[in-house]
C-alpha cells in the first residue's frame, strides 16, 4: 500500500486517532469518520450539566514507560500537557485500619528501593518482590490470584489493585501475562518509567483536541455523527464506504477500522472479536482538595479504589465494577464518599456528585477473551484493525489504543 495517498480511518478514539497521526506523519492524507458527536471515545473531556462544570470521561493514570503514549503526545505538540511527580511515588491508605504508606521506587533499574522499608509496601519482605520476576516471564493462562496470591501485605496492598486498574477485570479472572507486560515494561525498568503522570487540564485538552487540529493542519480531517453502516468489497479489497447519507468511494485508497468491536464485527463477516466486557464506575465530586505529592491516592480495603483530586474535581475510579453497576446512583456516591473522606482526610458532607457507569467499558481480560483479540491484518489487504481490544499484548489501556493505531498505520504504510 505505498503508494496510496487517501487513508479513511473508521473512528475517532484514541486509536483512531493516533493511527491517523503517524499516517499523516508519513506523508498521507487521512479522513476520520467518528459515529458520535465529539472525537475521544472512552478517553475525553465533557461539560456535565448536573455538576455545571467539565469532567472527563473516567480517570487514566499513564506511567513514563508509556513510550507509543509519550511519542503519540509530542507528534501532536501535546507533550508538556501532562502533569506529575519529579520522582515515582505511589500513595496508598488502608480505609479499615487508616494506615498509609507510600511506593516510591528509586529512579534506576536496580531495584535497590526494595531494601528501603520506608521506600516500599508495609508488611512485605525483600523477598517478595523477586515474584515480579516470574510475574513478567508467564506465557500460560494463569490468573492474576493463581499466579501472585500468596497470602501477603504485597498483594493485598500493591499488586491487586495494580491488577484491577490495568486489566479492568477480577484477579480471579484476569490473565497474569497481560499484567506481566505492564509491570515489564514500566515497573520492571525502573523508576524511571514509572512516573506517574495525569493531565493538567483534561483528556481532551491532552490527548484529543492536539490531534484534531494536528490532522487539520495537516489537510486532514474528522468528521463526527459519520456512522458507517456497511463496507463495500470487491475481490480482496473493501471498495467503499457506506453511510446514511451516501457512499465514499475508497478503491484507490485505505481504510483503519478502529471501532469497537461489535461495530468491527457487524462490518466484517467473519471477524473474532471479544464478545465480553467489564463495566467501570466514575464517580465525580465538586470540590476543591489538596492534591499531596502525586495527585491521586490509591485506596485499599474499600470501594474505590483511585482518587484523583483535579482542580475543583475529586474523581474516583472503580474497575471491575460488577457490584456497583445495578446500585443506584445515590447509593454508590454514599460508599464512595467515605473512602474519599479518608483517603483525604476530610470530614466535611458531600458536595454535589455525578455518578457515571460504563457497563461496557473495556473487554474482559480474561483467557477465553484474549484468544478472541484479533491482529491488525485482515484478509482485506487495503483494510487494518486498531482498537485496544485488538492482539496488542497489552490489557485495554490508552497505551494499548495508541500502540495499535500505530501498528495499524505501518501495517498499511509498509505493505
Amino acid at each position: 500500500m505505498r503508494g496510496v495517498r487517501h487513508v479513511h480511518v473508521i473512528g475517532a478514539g484514541l486509536a483512531g486517532l493516533a493511527a491517523a497521526v503517524a499516517l499523516t506523519v508519513a506523508g498521507r492524507t487521512v479522513t476520520v469518520h467518528e459515529a458520535g458527536p465529539a472525537a475521544g471515545g472512552r478517553c475525553r473531556s465533557y461539560f456535565d450539566r448536573e455538576l455545571g462544570c467539565r469532567i472527563d470521561n473516567g480517570n487514566h493514570l499513564l506511567l513514563s514507560g508509556n513510550h507509543a503514549t509519550m511519542a503519540y503526545l509530542a507528534q501532536i505538540g501535546a507533550a508538556g500537557s501532562l502533569a506529575g511527580p519529579d520522582c515515582p511515588l505511589f500513595p496508598f491508605v488502608d480505609v479499615a485500619s487508616g494506615a498509609r504508606w507510600t511506593v516510591a521506587p528509586n529512579r534506576g533499574r536496580i531495584p535497590w528501593w526494595i531494601l528501603r522499608p520506608g521506600r516500599r509496601v508495609p508488611g512485605t519482605r525483600v523477598r517478595d518482590y523477586l515474584r515480579l520476576r516470574s510475574l513478567v516471564r508467564l506465557r500460560g493462562d494463569v490468573t492474576v490470584k493463581e499466579a501472585l496470591d500468596d497470602g501477603g501485605a504485597l498483594y493485598r496492598r500493591l499488586l491487586a489493585p495494580l491488577a484491577i486498574a490495568a486489566l479492568n477485570t477480577p484477579a480471579e479472572e484476569g490473565l497474569a501475562r497481560l499484567l506481566g507486560r505492564v509491570v515489564a515494561e514500566t515497573l520492571m525498568r525502573g523508576g524511571q518509567a514509572c512516573l506517574p503522570r495525569v493531565p493538567r487540564v483534561g483528556l481532551s485538552e491532552s490527548f484529543v483536541d492536539p490531534a484534531v487540529a494536528f490532522l487539520a493542519a495537516h489537510g486532514g480531517a474528522v468528521r463526527t455523527g459519520r456512522r458507517v453502516t456497511a463496507l463495500a468489497q470487491a475481490a480482496d479489497s473493501v471498495t467503499a464506504l457506506h453511510f446514511a447519507d451516501g457512499t465514499v468511494d475508497v478503491a484507490d485508497g485505505a481504510v483503519v477500522l478502529a471501532a469497537p468491536p461489535p461495530v468491527a464485527a457487524d462490518l466484517i463477516a467473519g471477524l473474532a472479536v471479544p464478545r465480553a466486557f467489564c463495566p467501570i464506575v466514575n464517580v465525580h465530586f465538586r470540590m476543591t482538595a489538596d492534591p499531596g505529592p502525586a495527585g491521586f491516592v490509591g485506596v485499599v480495603g474499600g470501594t474505590a479504589e483511585w482518587v484523583f483530586v483535579k482542580p475543583g474535581i475529586v474523581s474516583v475510579t472503580v474497575s471491575a465494577a460488577h457490584h456497583l453497576a445495578d446500585l443506584p446512583a445515590e447509593a454508590i456516591a454514599a460508599r464512595i464518599w467515605q473512602d474519599v473522606r479518608t483517603a483525604l482526610g476530610r470530614s466535611d458532607a458531600m458536595p454535589a456528585v455525578r455518578v457515571i457507569k460504563e457497563r461496557r467499558a473495556t473487554f474482559a481480560a480474561t483467557a477465553a477473551e484474549e484468544a478472541r483479540r484479533p491482529g491488525p491484518r485482515t484478509r482485506l489487504r487495503n483494510l487494518a484493525l486498531a482498537g485496544d481490544w485488538t492482539a496488542t499484548g497489552l490489557p485495554a489501556t490508552i497505551e494499548g489504543a495508541v500502540r495499535s493505531g500505530r501498528t495499524a498505520a505501518e501495517l498499511l504504510l509498509t505493505s
